[in-house]
């Protein structure tokens, strides 16, 4: 019960439009921070409580918050893939970089990056995105959607 008011409620307004954000490493470590310091709040334990971080998951039967972070930006890279070429959300994918600046340095990580990156853990295809349901399987997402009732 704990679990499912977690996920609803802490959870979805801590990633609320996360599938947009271009995740660095450094942002995926400060919301898994954040995302245990709420779990061990639920549970009533401390840091020095010594109980480890994945048991403390397993309890509420919640994954880690870089899984649903990968899960959302592929599942909205999915819809993306599958929208008419002449949509201009989608036309916006093609024109990351409109004017910017020339700066020093390595540029900004894009959500391109991002979803190539994932893509390529996951061993995964862009084609792959044109059937809905084979994508949601693929990315994983048809065990929660059917938990949900949808």
């Amino acid at each position: 019960m704990r679990g499912k008011v977690y996920s609803s409620a802490v959870r979805s307004s801590i990633l609320h439009g996360s599938e947009t954000w271009p995740i660095t490493k450094e942002l995926e470590i400060t919301l898994e921070r954040t995302e245990m310091r709420m779990v061990r709040w639920t549970h009533g334990k401390r840091l020095w409580d010594r109980v480890p971080s994945s048991e403390l998951r397993d309890r509420l039967g919640i994954e880690s918050i870089s899984t649903v972070l990968q899960r959302n930006s592929l599942r909205w890279f999915g819809r993306m893939q599958r929208k008419l070429d002449n949509d201009c959300t989608k036309r916006c994918l093609e024109y990351s970089k409109l004017c910017e600046p020339k700066c020093r340095g390595r540029p900004k990580m894009t959500w391109m990056e991002v979803i190539n990156r994932d893509l390529r853990e996951l061993g995964l295809c862009k084609e792959d995105a044109a059937d809905r349901a084979r994508w949601r399987r693929l990315i994983g997402r048809e065990d929660r959607d059917n938990l949900d009732g949808r």
